[in-house]
């Protein structure tokens, strides 16, 4: 899966074991330069992380229910009722992405 936003292309991973979802983006210290999905997730937390990323979660249709900004190291997101897939970004993606929008992504060429 990939995210194409104003002609950059971010690969979408997609976590899904226990390891995974539990670590995320800790202890990530170069740049994020792809996105990370978490299925059936409604709620996450930043500790261990080094630097500030975006967030947003969809509804199990993509509809962009809640999106947080810059969310810095050592944070907490408490559940979202609508919320079905949560996804990590580079900070300042958001920026184009609006509540209520649909969140498009794209399956690999």
């Amino acid at each position: 899966m990939i995210l194409n936003l104003n002609d950059k292309i971010y690969e979408i991973k997609e976590y899904t074991t226990f390891i995974e979802r539990l670590k995320g983006l800790m202890f990530v210290r170069r740049p994020i330069d792809y996105v990370v999905r978490f299925n059936k997730c409604n709620a996450i937390h930043t500790f261990f992380m080094f630097q500030p990323i975006d967030i947003i979660m969809t509804d199990k249709e993509h509809n962009i229910v809640y999106i947080h900004r810059k969310l810095k190291p050592f944070r907490i997101i408490l559940p979202k009722k609508k919320a079905y897939y949560t996804y990590e970004l580079p900070k300042d993606i958001t920026k184009y992405f609006m509540v209520k929008n649909k969140f498009i992504i794209e399956e690999k060429k």
